[in-house]
């Protein structure tokens, strides 16, 4: 699996950037945000995500490790494919995502091509729980995770989801974990004790 890329950017849309790697020219479907990030870039590196369907490969192209993992959640939801997510992700930051869902706000989401109202609120319903553990960089009311441990819970997660978690499920058993955890926790020890109670 691809992680990510480094090289020249090639050409740069709004919709999509081709990278080339070593004479190899990789197109990536990007969102807004991570096109307003590379615009002005000649060189760079992209996380990348593959999603097959029907035989038809598909590359994903980020600009940092937050809107990737959003990605992932978002196309974890049945109702929404990878060029949804994307839509998502053009529409909102990464941030503006993740105090909409915990703020609820439905009708912020409805906004966005393509998503209405059951598919709005399965979003919600399916990603509150994580959007609860994660802090953002915004005055709350709600408590603020350390900044560590939820890099932590993300990496964990991500790695969880690779062996064959589902998002969900993954997203429960850290959560089962830090309920019973008395002391920090590293990220390889949180991985196996989650494997243990998922």
């Amino acid at each position: 699996m691809i992680a990510q890329l480094t090289g020249n950017l090639l050409q740069k849309e709004p919709t999509y950037a081709i990278l080339d790697v070593g004479g190899i020219g990789y197109e990536l479907h990007i969102s807004l945000y991570t096109f307003a990030q590379i615009k002005e870039l000649k060189h760079t590196t992209l996380l990348t995500a593959m999603h097959v369907k029907s035989e038809v490969y598909a590359l994903y192209g980020f600009y940092t490790l937050e809107e990737k993992a959003w990605w992932l959640r978002l196309i974890s939801i049945s109702s929404i494919g990878p060029k949804t997510a994307l839509t998502i992700l053009s529409s909102l930051t990464p941030t503006e995502l993740h105090k909409a869902i915990l703020d609820k706000n439905a009708r912020l989401l409805t906004a966005i091509k393509g998503i209405g109202t059951k598919a709005a609120q399965r979003l919600i319903l399916e990603l509150a729980d994580i959007a609860q553990r994660l802090s953002y960089a915004e005055n709350t009311t709600k408590p603020v995770f350390k900044q560590e441990e939820a890099k932590i819970d993300e990496d964990a997660i991500i790695a969880l989801t690779t062996l064959g978690l589902t998002q969900k499920v993954a997203e429960r058993a850290i959560t089962a974990v830090r309920e019973k955890a008395t002391a920090s926790l590293t990220l390889e020890e949180l991985i196996k004790k989650a494997l243990q109670s998922a």
